[in-house]
């Protein structure tokens, strides 16, 4: 790439784009500059703006909620499954009407949700678009069809903690629609259809060639990598058995403080590509603090749902989304990536279960 010097749009994002269409089975990719920006060009792409609504999930990362308000449309928040946290698809009809333009299901953790249901329910309702934000779960699949080519529109990021990760800010977009993928492809370079002809509103949202060539490379490792994923997360898993529903004693050892936990739950008709592996356990602080004594890190994903944060929580009640409420004080991510050893992970169950 450092000898042909083109830097922007250089045959590296066409050749990455290739090879992401056909790892998906996707018509089309397109490639951006964020997991972000894929988002906020597909609903520019839908002709979504002011005094149209967006079904979401309020558990999620901000960037699903700031792109519909950047655009003058409302989100409108459906609560979530208690034990995958994904989007309570049972929960999503009630909330539709004529307003509603889109539906932007998250795939959370690494999980795609229940897409087939949420097409369904979209499809009955007027052909509702849905847009996956698959930030999290690349790679994985649901009922053996790939996360990104499960709706309307797909969406990813390939921020560097992401299961496929470059060296900065990276995203793309996944249609089968060819009118879509125009749209997008002219949206992402300030709307233009040609060089300085302008059809439409648009972003400067190019993917750098550089961010391109880094993923092309680690792309050839990638299946090896899912593999090594789903084994970690189930090693996690097999781990945590004993004491899934069950209990542990607290700091002191005492069995006086007692609290259950479990794993977030993997369907049986999909995967999970383990973009974070997260339990659900009532006594947080107390588990998070003893991991951190033992200098073993961890995060949450996510501390507060969307409708609860300052900029946000004027669009919905947080009692009209009990579950993520709930969840948001009770969810922690655990240290996960390919080449965790399973002497680690024992360390890590030993250490916040009081084995250790």
């Amino acid at each position: 790439m450092l000898e042909h010097g083109q830097y922007i749009m250089g045959p590296e994002v066409e050749e990455l784009e290739s090879m992401l269409a056909n790892f998906t089975g996707a018509k089309y990719c397109i490639t951006v500059a964020s997991g972000t920006d894929a988002l906020l060009i597909s609903l520019m792409a839908l002709g979504i703006g002011p005094g149209d609504e967006v079904i979401t999930t309020p558990f999620t990362f901000v960037a699903t909620t700031e792109v519909i308000v950047l655009l003058g449309a409302k989100p409108i928040f459906v609560d979530i499954e208690t034990d995958t946290c994904n989007i309570d698809t049972s929960k999503i009809e009630d909330k539709i009407n004529s307003k509603t333009k889109a539906i932007i299901p998250v795939s959370l953790y690494g999980q795609p949700a229940d897409m087939d249901e949420i097409n369904l329910i979209a499809a009955r309702n007027g052909n509702i678009p849905v847009i996956e934000d698959a930030a999290q779960s690349f790679g994985a699949t649901y009922k053996g069809r790939k996360s990104c080519n499960l709706s309307t529109i797909g969406c990813t990021s390939f921020f560097p903690s992401k299961p496929l990760g470059c060296y900065g800010d990276g995203g793309a977009l996944f249609t089968n629609d060819d009118v879509l993928a125009q749209a997008i492809r002219e949206i992402r370079v300030h709307g233009q259809s040609q060089r300085y002809i302008h059809t439409r509103v648009g972003v400067g949202g190019r993917m750098d060639t550089l961010q391109c060539a880094v993923l092309l490379a680690k792309l050839e490792c990638f299946e090896w990598e899912i593999e090594q994923r789903i084994k970690v997360g189930e090693q996690y898993t097999e781990l945590l058995s004993p004491f899934v529903t069950s209990s542990f004693a607290d700091e002191g050892g005492s069995m006086s403080n007692l609290a259950s936990i479990h794993p977030t739950v993997i369907r049986a008709d999909r995967t999970s590509v383990y973009a974070q592996y997260t339990i659900i356990c009532a006594n947080r602080d107390s588990i998070q603090s003893r991991l951190k004594k033992a200098e073993i890190p961890t995060a949450i994903h996510y501390p507060l749902p969307m409708n609860e944060q300052i900029a946000y929580k004027h669009l919905c009640c947080k009692d009209c989304t009990p579950n993520a409420n709930l969840l948001a004080n009770q969810v922690l991510s655990l240290p996960m990536y390919p080449t965790l050893r399973k002497i680690d992970q024992e360390r890590i169950i030993g250490v916040f279960t009081g084995q250790i």
